[in-house]
């Protein structure tokens, strides 16, 4: 399974956000592996880092299942490791009930 991680301007990306986000995917989705060719992430803050709000962290993800449509999900929370988790946990479930 391929991972892609995408950022917006106001999320800096680095070689270790990448890791992180890898390492979520593969524990929440790791047993979809064969199915899945590829989970596409991406990470925003929607208040900019000058501004704070609760729940301005959001993570879309979508998973790319062989064979068939893409599905996709989203969630928000105060950090992006808390929407990171809640969108991988929301694909495992969708996952889990196709």
């Amino acid at each position: 399974m391929q991972v892609q991680v995408n950022t917006d301007k106001n999320v800096e990306g680095s070689e270790e956000l990448t890791r992180q986000v890898e390492a979520v995917v593969e524990g929440a989705l790791g047993r979809f592996g064969d199915w899945i060719t590829r989970v596409e992430v991406q990470l925003s803050d929607e208040s900019s880092s000058s501004k704070t709000r609760d729940n301005d962290k959001r993570c879309v993800m979508e998973a790319r299942p062989a064979g068939q449509q893409p599905i996709s999900v989203s969630h928000q929370g105060a950090t992006l490791d808390q929407a990171l988790k809640g969108s991988a946990k929301k694909l495992a479930r969708l996952l889990n009930d196709t």
